[in-house]
């Protein structure tokens, strides 16, 4: 009698069956693919999608749940315009999140997530260069005047840092390299202001950061895209000498200065 395909053992397994839960978000990822839902519309409301479905309450949460947590609605009680669950999109911010925890389980490790941040923000920086409006170079520069301000806390110095890197990626015009580069630079903001409180020679470093910070600006008010993704990639590498491009590496075992920098 020959055996059938359970009972061999060589490679037939049994068909997973889909949570409900994931049948409810399939559903509605349909709808904002057809154009039906979009960015600012309501969701019906908890029994209304369940009935329409055909499963239970409890799946359609599980998925608003998800939904939530992936950065897609905003939810708010009350009977308003603004009330229920609105399909939103904040991309960045869910990314931020995802990331930030993938790296402290170490299932993305340091050296990735630089190499993938000097990559999305030398592209960042070229693309600025190009883009950039006359409301994105202020922005730049207002992040750029706190860092250069000598009475910048470290909070403060940090989070101007954050908020120029983050201008030059919304400038670049590509939403996508947007999104990602401030979900990088986001989830390393606190690790980053962990390491300039640790420097006991701060001021300088901060003045030395806001230098490179200004050749940044530079270059992209020149609309010099190269020199501008050059700078932000030499700026990046010099934090994490061991952990930059292969090429910004080599390059700084000649150079010992660069080998000191301290942030990103």
């Amino acid at each position: 009698m020959t055996a059938g395909p359970d009972e061999t053992g060589e490679g037939w397994a049994p068909v997973t069956r889909p949570r409900t839960y994931e049948l409810v978000l399939d559903r509605i990822e349909e709808q904002i693919a057809s154009g039906r839902l979009r960015v600012g519309d309501r969701l019906p409301a908890e029994r209304e999608l369940a009935a329409a479905l055909g499963v239970s309450r409890v799946a359609v949460r599980e998925a608003i749940r998800v939904l939530q947590a992936m950065g897609l609605i905003s939810q708010a009680t009350g009977s308003g315009r603004d009330a229920g669950t609105i399909l939103t999109s904040a991309p960045a911010e869910a990314l931020t999140r995802l990331i930030r925890l993938h790296v402290l389980v170490a299932s993305v490790n340091s050296k990735d997530l630089v190499r993938a941040r000097i990559t999305l923000e030398r592209e960042s920086a070229a693309l600025a260069a190009a883009h950039a409006t006359e409301d994105d170079l202020r922005l730049l520069a207002e992040a750029l005047a706190t860092m250069e301000d000598p009475a910048s806390s470290v909070e403060q110095f940090n989070d101007a840092d954050t908020a120029f890197h983050v201008a030059i990626a919304r400038a670049s015009g590509n939403a996508l390299v947007a999104e990602l580069t401030t979900a990088l630079r986001n989830a390393m903001r606190s690790t980053l202001l962990t390491r300039l409180k640790g420097r006991a020679d701060y001021p300088d470093v901060a003045a030395r950061l806001s230098g490179e910070h200004r050749k940044i600006y530079d270059a992209i008010a020149a609309r010099d895209s190269q020199r501008a993704a050059d700078e932000v990639a030499g700026h990046i590498e010099g934090f994490y000498p061991d952990l930059g491009s292969r090429e910004g590496t080599a390059a700084q075992t000649t150079s010992p200065s660069r080998a000191t920098r301290t942030t990103g």
